[in-house]
């Protein structure tokens, strides 16, 4: 069984039936060399330029960024994968989970269970749970990111103010 990235044509990415992802060529990023990785993301840059309203495409190129470990772009690919279509599950999905993975816990829950809501068959259903309570997991063990709500300025200029006293200090000496 190879791990190796498939050769896909961009013909093949043009036409993607409705409801259905392009094939993704990994099944373990670590063994996908780097240059075959940007071929294949060139490729989905390449078919999202001829097909700019598929939903599909953008999402598997968001993915594609995200395991060559290109969050902004690959957070502004599932931002207008979803932008496109707000019912699709699997932009919604990967949305979410970009953000569970930069560990932006609080807005990963909030996506996921829009994602769960979106949810048609078992299957999905399942994988958004899944997720939901890993995102809770982590939160409960307080695996997240600060969220920067207050001002520096007050720290800052107490800061300031201890170097100025120092520094004359020191010269006063």
């Amino acid at each position: 069984m190879s791990t190796e990235v498939i050769h896909i044509e961009t013909a093949s990415l043009a036409p993607v039936e409705p409801g259905r992802l392009p094939p993704v060529p990994w099944r373990d990023p670590y063994t996908v060399s780097p240059t075959k990785l940007a071929e294949y993301i060139r490729t989905l840059e390449k078919a999202c330029e001829d097909n700019p309203q598929s939903v599909d495409l953008r999402t598997c190129l968001g993915m594609a960024h995200a395991v060559n470990y290109d969050v902004y772009k690959s957070m502004d690919a599932l931002e207008v994968a979803v932008k496109l279509n707000d019912r699709h599950f699997f932009a919604q999905f990967k949305y979410a989970e970009l953000h569970y993975r930069i560990r932006a816990l609080i807005r990963a829950e909030e996506e996921t269970l829009k994602a769960m809501d979106l949810a048609e068959s078992a299957w999905e259903q399942s994988l958004a749970h899944k997720q939901l309570l890993e995102i809770r997991r982590l939160m409960r063990d307080g695996t997240q990111k600060p969220e920067w709500t207050k001002s520096l300025k007050a720290p800052a200029m107490f800061l300031m103010l201890m170097m100025v006293i120092f520094s004359v200090m020191v010269i006063w000496k």
